[in-house]
């Protein structure tokens, strides 16, 4: 399997110098820990919304890509960092001036079209959300592994080794065997016909999420342009905006900018709290995003999908403290398949990048 975040920079021919390991490493840090913060965070405070007295299903789907412009610190920190090098460099008088954004319009464009893809799952993904409890939802929402497993054979020709397929046919178990003990989840608000269209939703929501993640890798290969990290972070904050567009017009249509303020009077956990909730439900989500498309970015779409599903349990563990939802042996069980799945991929990743410097040390050290 390729590790090598730069294979899709060594694809364009006028791609910068591949990125230093440090750095490299630091960016896998940072976007696993947005990653971790924005998968356990954002379901548990959607479900928050809904469990205190939340009705509106487009708005919560709007809320997770409505913090879309959060990416405008980021760009605006690597804008001014690029400007102050050229300024310092020799001759910067005769230098054309730094560009603002790197995304041309052919990308531009495929990045939109994808956002509208996201706006589709947020809105099946939150639907589906209203009608389940936070662990069952989760659960379901790690099929999206297979689909991603699929989905990047078929569209990035995604290689598999053995302990990437030893992880996520733990993974896919670990869901299995939970989907099997949750007929007792029902919430008492919910009718059995709801609870059903939820499973039905979230399925699908895992489904198009799938092809999302592998299209997303396939946007880097194909792209006429060098991929860094700030072109990276430009194609989140479209696919963000038009996911948010998406959700807007819904959100219209539906009337909820109306019913906003007469819901926040009659929220169960109080008028200011119900903003709060709405406000950083929108940034952990934008977390997860960012640190996803960095995540795949950096290593590949496995890699996302995997630590998608990984962090289920911990949404589950969660969803009991904050929730009182119900944890029986078989969430344990799942619990301890997920882990053991992350130690066999990672083992992997490790196995394969020894051989792949072993193999490039063969090769430097041929006679010429």
């Amino acid at each position: 399997m390729e590790v090598e975040g730069q294979d899709l920079d060594r694809r364009n021919k006028d791609a910068p110098p591949q990125m230093n390991k440090g750095l490299r490493r630091a960016l896998i840090a940072v976007n696993c820990v947005l990653m971790a913060i924005g998968n356990a965070g954002g379901p548990l405070l959607l479900r928050l919304y809904f469990h205190s007295g939340g009705k509106r299903q487009w708005l919560s789907g709007w809320l997770e890509t409505g913090g879309w412009p959060i990416i405008f610190l980021p760009l605006l920190v690597s804008y001014l960092h690029r400007r102050r090098r050229l300024l310092r460099g020799p001759g910067h008088r005769h230098q054309p001036p730094t560009k603002l954004f790197f995304i041309t319009r052919p990308l531009f464009l495929y990045c939109a079209a994808l956002g509208l893809l996201l706006g589709l799952d947020d809105f099946l993904y939150a639907y589906g959300l209203s009608f389940l409890p936070v662990s069952t939802s989760a659960l379901l929402i790690s099929a999206q592994l297979v689909f991603t497993a699929f989905f990047a054979f078929v569209l990035v020709k995604q290689k598999f080794t053995p302990y990437s397929i030893n992880s996520v046919v733990l993974l896919t178990v670990g869901a299995v065997m939970l989907g099997l003990h949750v007929s007792s989840d029902r919430p008492n608000n919910v009718t059995r016909g709801e609870y059903y269209m939820g499973f039905v939703l979230t399925l699908g929501a895992a489904a198009v999420y799938g092809l999302f993640l592998p299209l997303v890798e396939l946007t880097y290969t194909k792209a006429k342009q060098a991929i860094t990290y700030t072109l990276v972070m430009e194609m989140q904050m479209v696919m963000g905006f038009f996911a948010t567009a998406f959700c807007t017009v819904g959100m219209l249509v539906n009337k909820d900018f109306q019913a906003i303020p007469r819901e926040a009077k009659h929220y169960e956990q109080g008028e200011f709290r119900y903003y709060v909730v709405l406000v950083w439900c929108a940034i952990l989500w934008q977390f997860l995003f960012l640190g996803t498309v960095g995540v795949i970015f950096c290593v590949n779409t496995l890699l996302a999908g995997v630590l998608i599903a990984v962090f289920i349990p911990v949404t589950e563990v969660f969803a009991v403290i904050f929730f009182k939802e119900k944890f029986g042996s078989e969430k344990g069980v799942a619990l301890a398949l997920s882990l053991w799945g992350l130690a066999s991929y990672s083992y992997g990743e490790y196995r394969e990048g020894k051989r792949s410097q072993n193999t490039a040390a063969d090769l430097s050290s041929q006679p010429v």
